[in-house]
């Protein structure tokens, strides 16, 4: 079952800096929430703290909460380790394992979370992750193969495998298209579609049109200058956001008018 999330007054920090200032937003479990604005307005720092990852980063801390069903997962007997086994995450750039097939990518995390796992469970697993991921025909032949050796798009698809193959209920995704050409691209945006029957996404992208044509609900960040924290200015559904935003600076962002 997919998971709802709830943001309640979040502020980032990293030492003591504030990056991102008093965030609250709703995201809708089986759906895509894309969050847009300009570089620098602390998009990617607050996907980031939806499973804890921005604590990897010395000083790195949050006050508010982040629910997800009503769990705090800023409670003190929380796991952030088991957050992420929830929540999974897909970067800007592909990044498989270079010393590791396909196969080996698809469940790197999975031996790292439960261990070794028979054979047969395991070749069972890879297939189903790589259909779920949309790559299986292309690479059914050759999962003994690096994972580098695949192209660009292949590869982003196989991060998106071995980011399922764990079976998390939240699937995050920062810039997931920004490395890739058009056609790896649309391959990538059906599959979100096809995932959000699974998953709840949130998407981190600069590309206006791939939210508008992606997501259910877009949230518009923005930053009042240098040295300022990232807020959210607004968040809407998809198709208000980018006909009728209630905000004068998600209307001039979103028609080019910004900055």
């Amino acid at each position: 079952m997919t998971k709802r999330i709830d943001v309640n007054n979040l502020n980032v920090y990293y030492g003591g800096f504030l990056a991102v200032e008093d965030v609250s937003l709703a995201i809708e479990p089986n759906s895509v929430t894309a969050l847009i604005g300009p570089s620098g307005c602390g998009k990617s720092t607050f996907l980031r703290t939806l499973n804890r990852m921005h604590e990897v980063i010395p000083g790195a801390r949050v006050e508010g909460e982040v629910l997800m069903d009503g769990t705090n997962l800023y409670d003190s007997s929380v796991d952030p380790v088991a957050v992420r086994r929830h929540v999974g995450m897909v970067f800007q750039r592909p990044n498989p394992f270079p010393t590791m097939s396909i196969a080996e990518n698809v469940m790197a995390g999975v031996k790292l979370n439960s261990g070794r796992m028979p054979k047969p469970e395991s070749e069972e697993l890879v297939e189903a992750t790589l259909r779920g991921a949309n790559l299986w025909d292309e690479v059914k032949d050759r999962l003994g193969e690096p994972g580098s050796s695949l192209s660009g798009g292949q590869q982003q698809r196989l991060c998106i495998a071995r980011a399922i193959a764990i079976k998390p209920d939240v699937l995050l995704m920062d810039e997931p298209c920004s490395a890739l050409d058009p056609i790896s691209t649309l391959a990538i945006e059906d599959l979100i579609q096809d995932l959000k029957t699974n998953y709840t996404i949130v998407i981190v992208t600069h590309n206006m049109q791939q939210a508008a044509r992606v997501s259910e609900k877009t949230g518009f960040f923005n930053i009042a200058g240098a040295g300022k924290p990232g807020k959210l200015i607004e968040m809407d559904d998809t198709t208000t956001i980018f006909s009728a935003p209630s905000e004068k600076a998600t209307e001039d962002y979103i028609s080019g008018r910004f900055g």
